[in-house]
């Protein structure tokens, strides 16, 4: 699990979105509020979406493209599980929350590809 995340908020330029996705050489922002609460997920593939519609991105924010209807995952939740959920739905983020903390990082399918290499296996809890 990732846990430098790269956050943004719903009111986010997308031309600021992208930029922090470029500089940083990642896949998605997590959309928090104030409180670091879960509130989307912008990834690359939404922006494909943006440049098809040709959208002036200096006047769009993030939450006009987010994602809102997150699937998450909790700091307790066996890898199996992160797995199959991520399968399931054709993820290849899923952001892990903590009731008290909020967004406390995020497993991506190269997460779980490294899990596999090094232990051989994806062991069930």
């Amino acid at each position: 699990m990732s846990t430098t995340l790269h956050t943004v908020t719903p009111d986010t330029l997308v031309e600021d979105a992208a930029q922090l996705i470029l500089d940083n050489n990642i896949s998605s922002v997590i959309v928090v509020d104030e409180d670091n609460r879960l509130e989307g997920i912008l990834t690359t593939t939404d922006f494909v979406d943006i440049v098809a519609k040709s959208q002036p991105k200096a006047q769009t924010t993030v939450e006009r493209y987010m994602t809102t209807d997150v699937i998450t995952a909790g700091a307790q939740d066996s890898i199996v599980t992160v797995a199959e959920s991520m399968t399931e739905h054709g993820f290849h983020h899923m952001p892990v929350v903590d009731d008290e903390e909020g967004v406390i990082g995020m497993i991506t399918t190269s997460d779980l590809a490294a899990y596999l290499s090094q232990t051989g296996q994806l062991a069930r809890s």
